[in-house]
């Protein structure tokens, strides 16, 4: 059982604690500050559900008494608390923020909370619960516009010296200020430091996973890795639904009917390197006819002939144990290598309080490292605050359509409010009502810049997710999207390793990096992934006249180069991106150097225009080795210089050493010609240029023992590669559905339409007004955004670079205009429609140089 005891330092340095008569405060950070206040002053010092390690190194702080006031002040933060007998309240309490200068008091409700993060997706159609016929409550984030949120933990269940957990003994109140200002970044890596770090997730688990709910035989899944194996696509975990056992939902004994020989088929998938996760469905105990009841039903005092079904209680430290001794200990010495635990046992207990899935949650990932070798991984639920430490999370059974998918974008992002970063969800969707490949590819590609890639749909079957099984054009688009995502695991390795030594989660919002942009606040369908990295995924289906989907997408101040072809693009604006099913709209800001692993098992670096650097961490993917410094870390520095780009690489942590070939990919060099290239100091020639503006050094050889530098020089200076050249617009023509005389008048001289907006008009009649607003987004740079927001407002975004006066915007509500701005603005910022004139009825009108327009009613538009 010493496997349940936690390893944590709840008490708080003595040097960090100011008792006030009743109260208690412990200033844990310059910005997060304990308040405690009990009527006996008996206070508590044992780890919560939420909090474990409050000893953090003391941070300055002053302490002012003023007969019956006490006034704390640290860095960022000035508490006022009045002595009184009542416990806090509004009138006793306030923190002002020193950053942005609000005051907080006791019992504020937030209402500029960014929020969180929800237990499932289960029967939504994108943010609508159709099994509740509401909106889907999202938990309260700790990010919020006011600049500040709490955490009340009084009602929070505290953990025993042997790790179970218990109630309150006393009517305390305890509560967590966090006064941030706009600083999120640091709200959440001090949310970590004092709750508990994100844990170390295995390499393995960040490839593809296959799961499906149907009643497979082992001969039938060893067809479908096969299948795998045959397409060329790595799979790293295979998922086993609930049918793996005898009928019913709980349950523990092998169906000899799909599963012969459960061993050797464990045996045959790790061989492989595929790793195999089980479903489980505990709460209807263990039944008589399980093949481990006897001994269990011994083991809790229960006479194994009366048969007594062992009720599932997890209020009793002997059914815990039981419950991982009997049920899955043996079936884990079968070859499973970890638990689905999938949620029917509801939020109740017989512990006051205590929610059986977030304890299922903490006790799972408790076991399975019980060896000390093995790194915990659960693949569940949400289970609430504290659920950071459990990964990986499983999003529940959503409609397959494309307001899910939508949805899923701003889900993900939104989660990291709260620090949860490995959400998995159910790439292709769970359930639907019609069959749509365009939407299954965009998934899909969505799914390969998401924290975890898991296929998992129902049994019909329409929803097949095997890439295989659609025609040619989308099971092309969706293979190419999984290698795409194989090649992602040392950059997603990299990130884990970061996130779990108490950096920020893979995918955050925009307004992260961002606080002060109220254009960060209005593109809730794009993300940070990772280090300078923005993913804005195709979330809509093609146009059937311009064959191409549309994307707006904000780009903050710098510049930023298209991830796949180096296009430079000018950051601090907006922009339409078009593009066919293949394309995925992912920017690297300038200066970035991205590893991805090549597909004969090399490092390809890729480097972008500009100076930055990357990290690369590595260690043996799925054992605690890496906590005796058994890893290795390296950093990499690039520079662009005119002609020249300088690489350098070493080793900077760790007790690994390794010898890794490693390709160099300077992305957007635009073709031109190198004159030399040194690696430490000597020439070297194994270069050549590839498609899409890439020039690779190839073979190169580090060795972690030993600093490296590549210096290359091409005889002319570096140029940027514009966004839209002749070559795009051409292709641009040739996708669009036009009549063969059209096309081939334009493609005849393209020269005289590219970038003329008056020879498209001229030629109007030939186009449709998709065709031409497309056109005009893609070569005038102007273009019109709206969404409505998931916290009810809308947002009206438009731009016009060049400031051409045939483009204008007006808003109205009822006959009245609220905006007209001919001509547009260069700076012009978001407008946000608040919910009453979302509910009025408010209408926009945009004119493409009078020929294409678009006029919406949104009142029309409400999800």
């Amino acid at each position: 059982m010493d496997r349940f005891k936690l390893k944590v330092t709840p008490v708080a340095d003595k040097d960090a604690i100011v008792k006030f008569g009743n109260a208690r405060f412990t200033i844990l950070k310059d910005r997060l500050i304990r308040c405690e206040y009990s009527y006996d002053r008996n206070f508590e010092d044992a780890p919560t559900q939420h909090f474990w390690f409050r000893l953090q190194p003391v941070v300055p702080y002053s302490v002012k008494r003023t007969g019956e006031v006490i006034e704390i002040n640290t860095k960022k933060l000035t508490l006022t608390y009045l002595e009184t007998d009542e416990g806090f309240t509004p009138e006793n309490l306030s923190i002002v923020i020193k950053e942005n200068g609000r005051t907080w008091k006791y019992g504020d409700i937030d209402h500029e909370n960014l929020l969180g993060t929800a237990r499932t997706l289960d029967n939504c159609n994108g943010d609508y619960d159709l099994f509740h016929l509401r909106k889907l409550h999202l938990s309260q984030g700790l990010i919020s516009r006011a600049g500040w949120s709490v955490i009340d933990d009084s009602r929070s269940l505290l953990f025993d010296r042997n790790g179970f957990l218990h109630p309150w003994r006393d009517r305390n109140n305890d509560i967590y200020f966090f006064g941030y200002g706009d600083d999120y970044k640091a709200c959440i890596t001090d949310y970590y430091a004092v709750s508990g770090k994100v844990r170390m997730i295995p390499k393995w688990s960040l490839g593809i996973w296959w799961s499906r709910w149907e009643r497979y035989t082992q001969a039938d899944l060893e067809r479908i890795v096969g299948e795998f194996e045959a397409h060329k696509v790595p799979l790293s975990v295979c998922v086993i639904d609930k049918d793996w056992h005898m009928p019913g939902w709980t349950g523990y004994t092998w169906n000899p009917k799909y599963f012969p020989d459960p061993k050797g088929f464990f045996e045959r998938l790790h061989k492989k390197n595929i790793h195999a996760c089980m479903n489980l469905h505990p709460s209807k105990g263990v039944g008589p006819h399980e093949k481990m009841y006897p001994a269990f039903a011994e083991f809790m005092g229960i006479d194994p002939k009366s048969k007594v079904r062992i009720p599932f209680d997890l209020s009793d430290p002997k059914f815990i144990e039981g419950y991982f001794r009997f049920l899955h200990h043996p079936l884990e010495k079968d070859g499973v290598d970890f638990w689905w635990i999938d949620w029917q046992q509801g939020t109740e207990s017989h512990i006051s309080g205590l929610d059986p899935l977030w304890y299922l949650n903490h006790l799972h990932s408790a076991d399975l490292c019980r060896d000390g070798k093995k790194r915990p991984i659960n693949f569940s639920r949400w289970g609430d605050n504290g659920s950071h430490r459990y990964p990986v999370g499983f999003s529940g059974d959503t409609l397959a359509t494309w307001k899910s998918l939508k949805f899923q974008l701003y889900f993900t992002a939104t989660a990291s409010n709260i620090g949860y970063s490995w959400w998995s969800h159910d790439i292709g969707g769970f359930a639907q009502h019609f069959h749509n490949e365009e939407l299954y590819v965009r998934w899909v590609q969505f799914g390969c810049f998401s924290p975890i890639f898991r296929f998992h749909s129902s049994g019909d079957p329409r929803l097949d997710n095997r890439p295989w099984t659609k025609t040619d054009t989308y099971r092309d688009a969706a293979i190419t999207a999984l290698k795409l995502r194989n090649s992602l695991l040392p950059y997603l390795y990299t990130m884990a390793w970061k996130n779990r030594c108490g950096g920020l989660p893979l995918i955050r919002p925009m307004y992260h990096e961002h606080p002060k942009d109220e254009n960060a606040y209005a593109c809730p369908n794009q993300y940070y992934f990772g280090d300078k990295l923005i993913v804005a995924p195709f979330d809509e289906a093609v146009n059937e006249d311009t064959m191409m989907a549309r994307k707006p997408v904000w780009l903050p101040k710098g510049t930023w180069y298209n991830f796949f072809n180096g296009k430079e693009y000018k950051g601090g604006r907006w922009y339409v991106l078009h593009g066919t099913l293949k394309d995925i709209p992912v920017f690297a800001a300038a200066g970035a150097v991205k590893p991805l692993q090549a597909e004969d098992g090399s490092l390809d670096i890729v480097l972008f225009n500009g100076r930055g650097s990357c990290d690369i961490y590595d260690d043996d993917g799925e054992t605690v080795g890496y906590k005796s410094g058994e890893y290795t870390f390296s950093h990499c520095q690039s520079e662009w210089q005119g002609k020249s780009v300088t690489f350098n690489m070493e080793k900077k942590e760790g007790n690994l050493e390794s010898i890794t070939t490693v390709n160099l990919v300077l992305r957007g060099v635009n073709g031109n010609d190198i004159a030399s290239i040194t690696v430490n100091g000597k020439p070297y020639k194994k270069s050549r240029y590839t498609a899409d503006n890439d020039f690779r050094i190839e073979g190169l050889v580090f060795d972690t023992r030993k600093p490296f530098k590549v210096v290359a020089v091409f005889e002319e200076e570096v140029k940027p590669v514009p966004v839209f050249e002749l070559h795009d617009f051409e292709k641009v023509i040739r996708i669009f559905s036009l009549a063969p005389d059209t096309a081939n008048k334009i493609l005849g001289d393209l020269k005289q339409y590219f970038g003329s907006p008056e020879k498209f008009i001229e030629a109007e009649h030939d186009f449709t007004p998709s065709q031409l607003k497309a056109l005009f987004e893609l070569s005038c740079d102007v273009g019109f955004y709206n969404e409505l927001l998931y916290d009810g407002r809308e947002v009206a975004v438009w731009w016009n670079e060049r400031k051409l006066k045939e483009f204008e915007v007006r808003l109205s509500i009822g006959l009245k205009y609220t905006e007209h701005r001919p001509g547009g603005s260069l700076d012009h910022p978001p407008v946000f429609i608040t919910k009453e004139e979302v509910k009025a009825g408010w209408r926009v009108h945009v004119n493409y140089f009078n020929v294409a327009s678009t006029e919406v009613d949104k009142y029309f538009f409400k999800r």
